[in-house]
């Protein structure tokens, strides 16, 4: 922790007034990279907003006088200096400060792949398909859903090693696309697939690129998308808790072979599940 706070501090979070105290841990201060802030208050307030420049970021308890937010930091975000403030109030009694947040460059590395040409280029009467899947997914990355629906430490999905890197640029048979969105762990076909964490399915169907496909809403706008899967052990709308088999790795979709793809969303970013992992996960506070 020592390291990365000063770190960050190097970076440029940096405030203009004494209330409330401010903790910040992330593995870096970059493109795809989770933030997590704990605010401590030494009185009582009955709220607290945090904002990152035009985003507003949910809140919740962490202990007496302790709230956290998650920040995420968009794979696609620019380098640069991001204006971010803290507010919050109780009776008669108001707390402001403000911060500036430095997104530091990062450089993906790009990845070569061959798979089915159909995947590259889709043939007509599959545009309007891929165009609705793309809508729906849309509205789920922008939704937020008020309650934090985990209360567990994130979890691995699978125990497979990681095969392809979150942000890795995307080159399908010569053909370059958009950058990898999540990461990808090999592992053997039919190996369960555990939830990450607690949540609601909001999507438990086959999409056009990523196969057989869960969503989990965590709440909060914090979701996980898992890909690729051969079987389903979960419905639409049902509860999940961490650690429970949700699925079956598969080899469903734009893919090479068996293998499991999880993305995690932050409040519209996306970000690495492996800093997800690093900052929510079981060994983490």
């Amino acid at each position: 922790m020592a390291l990365v706070w000063a770190v960050l501090l190097a970076a440029g979070l940096e405030g203009v007034s004494q209330s409330p105290d401010v903790a910040v841990a992330a593995r870096s201060v970059r493109p795809g990279e989770l933030v997590v802030l704990t605010l401590t208050e030494p009185a009582d307030i009955d709220t607290v907003h945090v904002r990152v420049s035009d985003r507003d970021v949910p809140v919740f308890p962490a202990g007496a006088h302790t709230w956290r937010a998650l920040v995420g930091i968009d794979l696609a975000t620019p380098p640069g200096r991001y204006p971010m403030s803290i507010e919050g109030g109780a009776e008669g009694r108001a707390i402001r400060r403000r911060y500036e947040l430095h997104v530091l460059p990062r450089t993906f590395a790009t990845r070569q792949l061959r798979v089915d040409q159909a995947f590259v280029n889709p043939p007509a009467d599959a545009q309007e398909r891929i165009d609705r899947e793309a809508a729906d997914l849309r509205r789920l990355w922008s939704s937020i859903t008020p309650a934090r629906l985990w209360s567990e430490h994130f979890v691995r999905p699978v125990p497979g090693l990681v095969t392809s890197r979150f942000g890795s640029r995307s080159v399908f048979n010569g053909v370059p696309r958009p950058p990898h969105g999540g990461t990808d762990f090999s592992s053997p076909a039919s190996t369960p697939v555990h939830a990450p964490a607690g949540g609601r399915a909001v999507l438990v169907r086959e999409l056009y690129f990523s196969g057989n496909t869960v969503v989990i809403d965590h709440g909060q706008g914090l979701l996980s998308l898992l890909a690729h899967l051969s079987a389903f052990d979960i419905a639409e709308g049902d509860a999940v808790v961490a650690g429970q088999i949700i699925g079956r790795v598969g080899a469903t979709g734009r893919v090479t072979g068996p293998h499991l793809h999880w993305a995690v969303h932050v409040t519209g970013a996306r970000v690495d599940p492996l800093s997800v992992l690093a900052l929510l996960g079981r060994d983490r506070p």
